[in-house]
């Protein structure tokens, strides 16, 4: 039986709130931020492509494959981006983390971290997946760090295995945390943290 992926995740810094249309013009003003977007299979600083995403986001959320939030950081109380665990597949018990957009305001404030563990948690302990699994874009070295960081185990490349938009067929770097490594990360990684599910 799938679970409920229309729900909301909170720490002391981080809520994670389901996305919603409404959320359109908050996120837009966060997007509009080209830097955000090197890497990116979309570029989201233009209106029209936001709006096919967050659609498509919202859409898989009602066909039980994706949760997908809008990250809120509770310390300014301000829309900071957007992330999901996606691609779920309830018979493999595996899911994947990514689409994470931040605000260059809320990068390496310790943000992301929280929502990453609020949203392994959650994955583990409530989805009950087995497999959570996050890609890169081999050239950013910032994303790749940040997943190592977490603890999530190095897999290998992909050669040549997605075009972003700017045409550019990128090389894609798999990681992953199973369920069986959750407890160690969990200690190893992400002490003094707590999530309010």
């Amino acid at each position: 039986m799938h679970k409920d992926l229309n729900i909301s995740l909170e720490s002391e810094r981080a809520l994670l709130r389901p996305l919603d249309l409404d959320d359109e013009q908050a996120l837009q003003s966060v997007a509009n931020d080209d830097s955000l977007w090197i890497y990116g299979l979309q570029d989201l600083s233009k209106p029209s492509e936001l709006r096919k995403y967050m659609i498509s986001a919202i859409t898989d959320r009602q066909n039980s494959t994706t949760a997908v939030w809008v990250i809120i950081d509770k310390m300014t109380n301000k829309v900071a981006g957007c992330t999901r665990i996606a691609d779920i597949s309830w018979k493999d018990e595996r899911g994947q983390i990514g689409w994470t957009w931040i605000g260059r305001d809320f990068q390496g404030s310790g943000l992301n971290k929280e929502m990453k563990y609020l949203m392994l948690t959650y994955g583990f302990e409530v989805l009950g997946l087995n497999r959570i699994e996050f890609k890169a874009d081999e050239r950013n070295n910032q994303s790749r760090r940040a997943l190592l960081g977490i603890g999530a185990t190095y897999e290998g490349v992909l050669r040549q295995h997605m075009k972003i938009h700017t045409g550019f067929i990128r090389n894609t770097v798999f990681y992953s945390i199973l369920r069986s490594e959750w407890d160690t990360v969990k200690s190893q990684y992400f002490t003094n943290f707590k999530a309010v599910l």
